[in-house]
């Protein structure tokens, strides 16, 4: 079509130039307007002392010293050691990095899609997750694994990717604040979730783009994040809306469907 459009435009332009009648009737071609940055994102139900990174996690080992050789050790030796399969997996866990993860592990009735108001809770627990792990990033801009050893290829490889990144992990602060939401609301099937939050985390060792103890500062910080959320009174009536709707889905419940298998 845009092929089509443009091969118009020069005939006609052609035509018009045939008649001599172009140089009048030509107009200026007004400048693309400038894209606009994104909004950057901030805390929509956590204040920033409730995810104060320097209060809540410890700093991550320097580099070079032995705590950190040692834990690149560990990452290099999950590399590549890792067979096809795992691989895969935390391939398709690096491209998916939303609430959807935790489907396979709750079956098919688990569809954001049509459960409105626990899609609209997750959302939250996203954002505000998200924007926590950034600041803690921020604060101890720590070095990813590849940036030491550039023979570790991540999952996530970019050319220019900021290699002060690594502490903690965003993948994996999702699965566990999401994950520590899900299990209070769905407490039968928390075993599960929380399983599937632990193996999304993995992922990023097993992928090459965070340490060991990138991914345990995740697991702390998305813990909180989670019991934050669960403790808010401003959203207690979200939380209430989720858990009817997931009971009316059969995902909770006396009624509840069995836990699918991944």
């Amino acid at each position: 079509m845009r092929t089509r459009s443009r091969t118009a435009m020069f005939a006609a332009t052609a035509a018009l130039l045939l008649c001599g009648a172009a140089a009048s009737a030509a107009q200026p071609v007004a400048a693309a307007a400038p894209t606009m940055a994104k909004p950057a994102k901030t805390l929509k139900i956590l204040t920033p002392e409730q995810v104060d990174p320097g209060r809540l996690l410890p700093p991550p080992p320097e580099d070079g010293s032995p705590i950190q050789k040692a834990d690149l050790a560990e990452v290099q030796r999950i590399y590549r050691t890792r067979t096809p399969e795992r691989y895969e997996t935390a391939k398709w866990d690096d491209a998916h990095e939303d609430s959807m993860i935790f489907a396979r592990t709750l079956g098919p009735k688990f569809d954001l899609a049509k459960l409105p108001a626990t899609a609209k809770l997750l959302a939250l627990v996203e954002n505000d997750q998200s924007v926590s792990a950034n600041m803690a990033k921020r604060y101890f801009l720590r070095n990813r694994p590849w940036a030491i050893d550039p023979s570790i290829v991540a999952c996530d490889y970019k050319p220019n990717a900021a290699p002060k990144t690594s502490y903690p992990s965003g993948h994996a602060t999702l699965a566990y604040s999401v994950g520590g939401v899900l299990a209070d609301l769905m407490p039968e099937k928390s075993q599960a979730i929380l399983t599937r939050a632990a193996e999304y985390a993995y992922s990023r060792e097993v992928c090459g783009a965070h340490y060991g103890s990138d991914t345990e500062a995740s697991h702390v910080l998305g813990t909180i994040v989670a019991r934050e959320f669960l403790a808010s009174p401003k959203v207690a009536p979200m939380l209430q809306a989720a858990r009817e709707e997931l009971q009316a889905a059969r995902l909770t419940g006396p009624n509840a469907v069995a836990t699918a298998s991944r």
